[in-house]
Parts: structure tokens; sequence; C-alpha cells
């Protein structure tokens, strides 16, 4: 007895051991966990480390010049009496210590464009979180749909296996006829067929799933998860939302903060940076100090080019994010369409499955007390299986649209939180 008790342990733990090493995650937890643990994506974050270092080089100020030159008197008849080359008296040293001053604010621009930089590249790559939460979105319903293929055709092969078993007996009856038989084990081996398909489908398509959320361990959906999200109630609303918080027009934005910035930058560099500091300049045993300074003389370069590029950089960035905009409105009203269009034509499934489930087990119910054919009954499970599928493949080009109209929005970011 105790014997048995502790084998229903162990079982019990096993079971429990194996629940646990398959996590179950749904649209929600498959996209935080991308945003967590996605290779791309954690490659791609380098890129706002490295716009914050730039900052950190725009606030450092020029460092000290050093200055050093070494004269002697070159002929030996001009030395001083009893003197060699090396002697002070025949050299001359200057030493000069400087430094370059920034003005008209550059330092203030450099840093400002710098923070701009960064800000772009942040937003940057919350647009590329954005195109990868559609992915993985997308992929998690294709790994939903994968799973009710299997499903249904696992269902439909179960009502074919139950129907071999009880034909063979009412064939060594003499009930029906061997074709009857032979008709129903073909369609059985079929869907043993279907089924192998089936699973390894759903093998590849769970591989590709678990590469976006960049985890090893061992992954299944909730196939439950009918991700219903509070949206927008009506287009206008979603217009705004994308138009207010779409990482892609909050880039484009960004990059006419940058122009802007850069226009500043620009422009202060026009203005000369002159170098002053001071000089020590022993001559031949005589002690020299003052000051020193330069200045470049702005007759031809004023950096007339880089202030020009940035006026036409500063136009392209307010071109480009009226363009967004206006992408953004095209995309809106097609995915909010289409979101629409799938969501009708899935309710009018509604009525056509539980027609079909009873067709199929009333054919099948007269079929076995012998008032129709099996011709009838295999009909009939041809068009439940194809009903099942219409479903299926409605249900999913519905959340497809779903997942098109949050990424559309831009709420698929806020989703991933």
């Amino acid at each position: 007895m105790h014997r048995h008790y502790f084998l229903l342990f162990v079982l019990l733990t096993l079971s429990s051991v194996n629940g646990i090493s398959q996590i179950n995650y749904n649209l929600q937890k498959s996209l935080q966990t991308a945003k967590k643990n996605n290779p791309v994506l954690k490659g791609q974050y380098y890129d706002v480390d490295i716009a914050e270092s730039d900052i950190v080089t725009a606030k450092l100020r020029p460092n000290l010049i050093f200055g050093f030159n070494y004269i002697g008197v070159a002929a030996e008849k001009n030395y001083a009496p009893n003197t060699g080359f090396f002697n002070s008296a025949n050299t001359q040293t200057n030493l000069q210590l400087g430094k370059v001053f920034q003005l008209a604010g550059t330092r203030k621009n450099k840093i400002d464009f710098a923070s701009q930089n960064s800000v772009l590249t942040q937003k940057n790559y919350n647009e590329i979180e954005r195109n990868l939460f559609q992915d993985v979105g997308l992929k998690w319903v294709d790994v939903w749909a994968a799973q009710k293929q299997l499903e249904i055709v696992k269902k439909a092969s179960g009502n074919l296996d139950s129907l071999v078993i009880i034909n063979k007996v009412r064939l060594k009856n003499q009930v029906i006829t061997e074709t009857d038989l032979n008709r129903t084990t073909l369609l059985a081996n079929q869907y043993v067929l279907e089924i192998k398909k089936a699973e390894q489908n759903l093998k590849n398509e769970l591989l590709s799933l678990k590469y976006l959320l960049g985890t090893k361990e061992e992954i299944n959906i909730d196939s439950n998860d009918d991700f219903v999200f509070v949206l927008p109630s009506n287009l206008d609303d979603f217009l705004q939302e994308a138009l207010d918080k779409r990482t892609d027009v909050l880039a484009s934005k960004s990059i006419l903060d940058v122009a802007n910035t850069n226009i500043n930058l620009q422009k202060s560099l026009a203005y000369p940076q002159p170098e002053l500091g001071l000089i020590c300049n022993p001559q031949n045993m005589i002690p020299y100090v003052g000051l020193y300074g330069t200045i470049e003389l702005p007759f031809f370069s004023r950096n007339q080019g880089e202030i020009k590029k940035s006026s036409y950089l500063k136009q392209q960035a307010e071109q480009n994010l009226e363009a967004t905009q206006v992408l953004i409105r095209t995309e809106i009203t097609n995915a909010y369409n289409a979101y629409q269009t799938q969501k009708s034509n899935l309710e009018n499934f509604g009525g056509l499955l539980t027609r079909s489930e009873n067709i199929l087990k009333s054919v099948k119910y007269s079929y076995l007390r012998g008032g129709t054919t099996i011709i009838d009954f295999l009909e009939a499970q041809r068009s439940w299986l194809d009903i099942q599928q219409q479903y299926y493949d409605s249900m999913q080009e519905y959340r497809r649209s779903y997942i098109t109209l949050l990424y559309a929005s831009g709420l698929i970011n806020q989703i991933a939180q």
C-alpha cells in the first residue's frame, strides 16, 4: 500500500514539473517578454547608450594646449665666450599654455544637439519595438491558428476512429459492406497524415515565436486568451491616438527638434573660436613672460555650407513629418475598416458551427441506424470539417486585423508595458 502511495506521489511530482517547464503565454505576456528578451532588440538598445555618450562628450570643455619651442645660435662664432651650443646664453626657449574659448553659445548648442539626438534615438528604438511587437502579435496568432487546426483535425480523426471500430463489428455482423469500412478507414488514415502535418506546423510556428520572444524555455500559448483590450470607440479617436502617440510620428517630431538645434549649433560654429594663453620665453639667459592669443579671421569660411544644409534638413524634417501624418491616416483607416469587416464576418459564423455540428450528429446517428449511406456520412463529416476550418480561418483573420489595428494606432506599445 505504501509503495502505491509513493508511486502516485512520484507521478504527481513529475506532472507538476512538466507543467512548470512549459510556460503559457497570452498576447500581452508575449509582447512583454519580447520587449525584455528579444536578441535583436537588445542589440538595438546600444544605440540609445551610444547617443547618451555623445551628451557627455558635448559637455566636455576644451583641454589646455601646451606649446614648446627651443632654438639656439647656429654659428659657433656667435656663441657667448667660453660656451657651447646648449648653453642658455646661446638659446631661446618658448613655453606657452593656452586654451580655446567657445563663443556664441557653442558649448550649450552642442549639448542641446546631443540631447535632442539622444531623444531621437530613443524614439527610433521605440519604433523598432513597435515593429517587433507586430511581428510577435501576428506570430502569436499563427501559433493559435496552428493549434486550432491540430485540434479540429484530431477531433475529426476521433470521430472516424470510433466509427472504424463500430464498422468492423458491423461488417462482421454483415450489416454493412466492405466498401463502407474501406471508405471509413481510408479517410481515417488521411486524418492521421493531416495530424502529423499539423503537429509539425505547430512546432515550427512555436519555434518562430520562441525566437521572437528571446526565451530558451519551452513555450505554449494561452489559446483561451481573447486579448480584448480597451480600444477607442470610433475611427476619429483611433486617428487622434495615433497622431499623438505613435512612435514614428514622435520620431518625426524629434527629428524636427534635432534640426532646429542643429541650426543654432551651425550658426554658433560660424564664429571664430579664439585661443588665449600665457607665455614664458627665456632668451639668452633673460626671462620674458607675457600673453598670447590667436583667432581665425573669417574672411572666406564662415560655415556657410553647414548653415545652409541645416536649413534644408529642417525643411526635410517638416516634409517627412507631414508625410508620416498622412501615412498614419491612411493606415489607420485601412486597418479600422479591415477590422470591422473581419469582425462582421466572424459574427456570421456563430450559427453555422452549431448547425454543422448538429447535422453531423444527426447523419452519423442515421447511418448507424441504417437510415442513410456512408457517402452521406462522409459528406457531412467533410462539410463539418470545412465549416470548422473556415471558422478558424475567419477567426485568424479577425485576430490578425486586431493586431494590425493595434500596430497602426500605436496602442501595441502600451500593451507591452
